[in-house]
């Protein structure tokens, strides 16, 4: 049996389940399973869709945020490849019987990803005319020749709300799903994944204009319906492919995560700096990522990076460390104790929690964080400094919108005894659910539990196994078959 999975990055459970105007992903609903799906932590694109495919934490796969160390050197992270992920991932349950597979933009997909079958680059591909974003390489000339120059990503900076910016998701949106289709209808595929990551890029960068509750919103602004029209949008395109495909293809549309209205930004190393855990040689005169401040490291404890993860600088371990190891907890202590001093603008508690990553995940591999920095409210995160504050409304990249532990799937199988609205699905839960559905052997390395384990699978005819085989055995007796 065929899988395709849709994958809506970012997709809203509010918005996707209550807009009645979305009749294909709602069709899709009424004939099949649905609900909120608990993403993992942190919820971004990098590692969850990898966590969503192997149906492994991110401690388990070693990859914890959108930017991994592989050692202690100082300003030595960088963007995790497809050879970071060692764990069996769908495609390759689906490879071991022989079988294709075809992955547009599923992250990391830089450089492309090496299948049994065709894999098209994310965006963290830096640019398609210059560097290889299809595999087998020669793909990338025929979709230059189908659609033009194949946009990965919005190269222009959501540095707010735009008739420009609008046009450039659009037309992002509408050039991946044309090479969808042309890949769905003239490739062989047994299993199809496609991440459309112009959602995440609408949410944030027009969320301001769409929620009534944020602070920033307008009523009566001409941004107002750019995210519920690019929901609407979505659903066409979906209905396109199931026009494509049969009715014995697995369908699943999901979000690695949700979106949230933020209460705010929390620029993590601003405050580290004017606590003095971390030091700089010199301050920065406008906003300036990590890797480009001039950090005084013999005189610093702590810094941040990526997803609010902290890292101490430890005597022994980094290569000017300062800290004893034999302090780091008591280091955990006097930052925490600091965190819940914290106040918000109106002098509500933060409520930030120091969670160490074993706490997490089932278990720690690779280089991971010391500790990482949880909310328990709607806040994001940044490691620039150069704010002037460290309690932000929001960045360049947020638009006040940020990622939820709570994403949505809706899933079709014509086998599935399954039906209606469930609760308590997890992302780990979906790669074994799709396999165990299709046939597939689940390895036993996946972490998650199929929402059908044990239950007896439904015919395409709507018959549970036992009563097609009392018909088929019936008429044999009669000797039609």
């Amino acid at each position: 049996m065929k899988i395709c999975v849709l994958g809506l990055s970012g997709a809203s459970h509010e918005i996707l389940f209550s807009d009645e105007r979305l009749t294909n992903i709602r069709r899709l609903m009424d004939l099949g399973l649905y609900g909120p799906l608990e993403s993992v932590f942190p919820p971004t694109p990098v590692p969850a869709w990898m966590c969503m495919t192997t149906s492994q934490d991110p401690g388990s796969l070693g990859v914890y945020g959108l930017r991994s160390k592989t050692d202690h050197v100082y300003h030595n992270s960088a963007a995790p490849s497809p050879a970071s992920f060692h764990a069996p991932a769908l495609w390759d349950a689906v490879a071991s019987q022989g079988k294709k597979s075809i992955l547009v933009g599923v992250p990391p997909n830089c450089p492309p990803r090496a299948v049994d079958g065709i894999s098209v680059g994310c965006f963290l591909t830096p640019d398609t005319s210059q560097h290889e974003f299809t595999y087998p390489a020669s793909l990338g000339e025929q979709v230059t020749k189908l659609v033009g120059e194949y946009p990965i990503d919005v190269k222009r900076a959501p540095d707010g709300p735009s008739d420009a910016l609008v046009e450039e998701i659009v037309n992002m949106n509408r050039k991946q799903w044309d090479v969808v289709r042309w890949l769905i209808a003239g490739q062989p595929w047994d299993y199809f994944h496609f991440v459309d990551i112009g959602l995440d890029r609408v949410q944030h960068a027009f969320w301001t204009c769409f929620d009534p509750q944020n602070a920033q919103f307008q009523q009566g602004n001409p941004y107002h319906q750019v995210i519920p029209d690019y929901y609407q949008y979505l659903d066409e395109q979906i209905g396109t492919v199931l026009e494509m495909i049969d009715d014995q293809t697995i369908v699943l549309l999901l979000s690695e995560y949700g979106a949230q209205l933020l209460d705010g930004v929390f620029a993590v190393n601003e405050w580290l700096v004017k606590e003095g855990l971390l030091v700089l040689n010199e301050q920065p005169l406008s906003p300036t990522i990590l890797d480009q401040l001039n950090v005084n490291w013999e005189k610093t404890k702590a810094w941040a990076e990526g997803y609010a993860d902290i890292f101490f600088n430890v005597i022994g371990r980094e290569p000017q460390g300062i800290v004893p190891a034999d302090e780091l907890e008591l280091l955990q202590q006097d930052i925490q104790q600091r965190l819940d001093a914290l106040t918000d603008q109106n002098g509500e508690p933060l409520r930030l929690r120091l969670h160490k990553p074993g706490e997490f995940y089932s278990k720690v591999t690779n280089l991971a964080p010391d500790l990482t920095i949880h909310s328990d409210a709607n806040w994001s995160f940044t490691d620039s400094v150069g704010y002037g504050v460290h309690l932000l409304t929001s960045d360049a990249t947020s638009g006040a919108c940020g990622h939820s532990r709570q994403g949505i799937f809706v899933l079709f199988a014509p086998n599935n005894p399954l039906s209606g609205e469930f609760q308590g699905a997890r992302l780990l839960d979906m790669a074994p659910t799709l396999l165990d559905l299709a046939g597939y052997e689940i390895p036993e390395s996946m972490q998650g539990k199929s929402l059908v384990a044990g239950m007896e699978k439904k015919s395409g005819s709507g018959l549970s196994e036992s009563d097609e085989k009392l018909i088929h055995d019936r008429l044999a007796g009669l000797g039609y078959v």
